[in-house]
């Protein structure tokens, strides 16, 4: 923390790196988003050649999850994060007289650092963990505090022991406790914009007719990328790559990432609905949906499925019945590959980009 304010103080902006990363591999992120200085763990700054400056007014420099592709960075601005700190406690009900927050998650992604931001942009007492333990995060956990977490985490540990978790990443669990709170966002939105369903204050949400694209303005929007890119189509919107819809309350349901949808024999098939249903069976321990090339379907349903321990893989007809049975004969997967475990981010987003270098047993 001492680092961050010490780099805002001189007018530049915080590039976290995932220090679980590879030594060459974070080489390679500082030198790709233009880094012109490392804080290192003697605390000093070293220059770094091929840097470049940022605008007054930029706070950080995050590396976005990368799903697929290579990472990019978003410049977010102090105004963008205050933004988001300031609607994020009033939809909360936070109080920094009487609430603190706990840090958790890695700070390298929005969802971890935006706690740090938030607590300082209120005042908010907060403590910080170096990485998620769940003997510490029950120690540091209690009715004053608010906390972020992904669904994997949250499985960790019981959501009564704080007064608010904050739930980011996907695959929320459908019966989670009423004191967790769901929300969608991304690296580009300073963290969640939308909770529950429902937009934050001063954040517009809209659902393409067409594509179903989902489309935000909001003040806590990126200005650009770092390579100048400038996001934002007429009117200052910013479109997601996400689908979605909205009913009739207002509420926002989020299909899943465009690139994702699989259209097998016509039909549009959403691989969340099918993981979620798949991850239920007893002798599955984490599944992933992606669609893969036909001849005759022009895609079909694949599943790839890490067992539960000491199970064999389930038959691929059981599973189509119990997707069948809650779905639609057609979304059930026509394939099941088995694996050792599903490639993820470090906030527990599926990489469906890197499914295909598993080895497969194709049943």
């Amino acid at each position: 923390m001492t680092a961050l304010r010490k780099i805002w103080d001189a007018g530049d902006a915080a590039l976290p790196i995932d220090q679980r990363m590879a030594a060459s591999a974070q080489a390679d992120t500082i030198r790709s988003l233009r880094a012109s200085a490392v804080i290192g763990p003697d605390g000093e700054r070293h220059s770094v050649e091929g840097g470049a400056p940022v605008e007054a007014g930029d706070a950080l420099v995050m590396a976005t999850s990368g799903t697929t592709g290579r990472p990019k960075g978003v410049v977010l601005t102090h105004r963008a994060l205050d933004a988001s700190a300031a609607a994020t406690s009033r939809r909360l009900g936070v109080d920094p007289a009487r609430h603190r927050w706990l840090a958790c998650l890695p700070l390298n992604h929005i969802g971890g650092l935006a706690v740090l931001t938030r607590s300082l942009a209120t005042g908010a007492p907060f403590d910080v963990l170096g990485g998620f333990d769940a003997k510490r995060v029950r120690e540091l956990s209690g009715p004053d505090c608010f906390v972020s977490l992904v669904s994997t985490a949250l499985a960790r540990v019981p959501a009564d022991l704080f007064h608010t978790v904050v739930l980011g990443g996907s695959a929320y669990p459908a019966d989670r406790p009423a004191n967790v709170v769901g929300t969608y966002g991304m690296t580009e939105t300073a963290s969640g914009v939308v909770y529950d369903g429902f937009p934050l204050e001063g954040v517009e949400v809209k659902v393409d007719a067409d594509s179903s694209e989902i489309s935000l303005r909001a003040p806590m929007l990126l200005r650009c990328y770092r390579d100048g890119t400038v996001p934002f189509s007429a009117g200052g919107w910013f479109p997601t790559g996400d689908a979605g819809e909205i009913d009739r309350d207002g509420r926002l349901s989020v299909a899943g990432r465009i690139g994702d949808m699989i259209v097998s024999g016509g039909e549009k098939i959403w691989p969340a609905p099918i993981e979620k249903i798949l991850a239920e069976h007893p002798d599955v321990a984490d599944v992933a949906v992606a669609g893969r090339p036909d001849p005759e379907w022009g895609q079909k349903v694949v599943a790839w499925v890490v067992p539960a321990q000491g199970r064999p893989i389930p038959d691929l007809a059981e599973l189509r019945d119990l997707v069948g049975s809650r779905l639609a004969r057609w979304a059930a997967p026509r394939q099941l590959v088995q694996v050792d475990s599903i490639p993820r981010t470090a906030i527990g987003k599926i990489r469906r980009d890197s499914l295909d270098r598993e080895d497969p047993q194709n049943r």
